[in-house]
């Protein structure tokens, strides 16, 4: 791989960072860099974001503070989401989709051989949401001596039936239709194909190609990360939010699924889905020991 850097300095409350960019299959992509002192010697955290988010997002910027709070580096990737050099921001749903679940295990495979690159022996990958469920899935499938630990936060559950009657309670029409239309182009050598007045994660009538659509829900036990999480050989903390109104039933999929014993679960009394304030502190308490025991 070819890496071009760039690196500008940016003054976040009152922090220094640094925003690394590089080319991946023809993409430019961005994150922000947190150093400490060991640098690079690690560990570092590399941090993935959730659906259709950014890496400034509030929980990712806060975690990323406080990790350096505690000397500890930190690498916050700004998901492509299929669009060139991609900015910091929620994604736009006037804008069409073409992007997939699955490019972002790419994309933090891509990045893992940029810290590679750059010297670091020890990364900690981190995800929130579904970035959870994409950091499991890349550390499921990829063997990398580097991955030392894996850190999950809310992250992502699934089940066909369940994935049914929520897109049919969000948009008011079966999701069936609208997949088998999607899998029938894709099947047709028409993937890229826009549809065009489409209802698609949380964008209401937007643009999506008939692969992006296919890659979000068409069944694949990939998309729920208890199913991943046994296929895990690094030591794993997973965080629930005892309040989280967005991954529901996590906890009991992982107690009848589950018999790793390199699991760690830590429920956070009282903390939704972004884990806001106090709770990060506890948070990142915990992630602390883990990956300095």
């Amino acid at each position: 791989m070819k890496w071009l850097p760039i690196l500008l300095l940016l003054f976040l409350g009152g922090a220094q960072a640094e925003e690394v960019s590089f080319k991946h299959n023809g993409m430019t992509l961005r994150a922000n860099l947190e150093k400490t002192g060991d640098w690079p010697k690690g560990p570092v955290v590399l941090m993935t974001h959730g659906t259709l988010a950014h890496n400034r997002m509030e929980i990712i910027s806060t975690l990323q503070e406080l990790f350096k709070e505690n000397g500890i580096s930190s690498l916050a990737i700004n998901l492509s989401l299929g669009m060139q050099n991609r900015e910091s921001a929620m994604y736009d749903c006037a804008t069409p989709h073409s992007h997939k679940h699955s490019d972002a295990v790419g994309e933090i495979s891509a990045w893992v051989e940029w810290l590679r690159f750059e010297g670091v022996e020890n990364i900690v990958p981190l995800g929130h949401s579904r970035g959870g469920n994409q950091t499991a899935w890349f550390v499921a499938e990829q063997s990398e001596p580097v991955i030392r630990k894996v850190i999950l936060i809310a992250p992502q559950v699934w089940s066909a039936d369940y994935s049914a009657k929520d897109y049919e309670k969000r948009y008011g029409k079966p999701l069936a239709a609208v997949l088998d239309k999607a899998n029938t182009l894709v099947k047709a050598g028409k993937g890229q194909q826009l549809m065009e007045h489409t209802d698609f994660l949380y964008c209401k009538d937007t643009s999506v190609t008939a692969e992006a659509f296919s890659s979000y829900y068409q069944p694949d036990e990939r998309l729920d990360t208890p199913f991943l999480v046994e296929k895990i050989d690094q030591p794993v903390l997973l965080f629930i939010g005892s309040e989280d109104q967005v991954v529901k039933g996590l906890q009991e999929k992982l107690q009848r699924r589950t018999g790793a014993d390199n699991l760690s679960i830590e429920v956070i009394e009282g903390a939704d889905h972004f884990f806001r304030d106090l709770y990060a502190e506890d948070l990142v308490e915990r992630a602390v020991e883990f990956i300095q025991e």
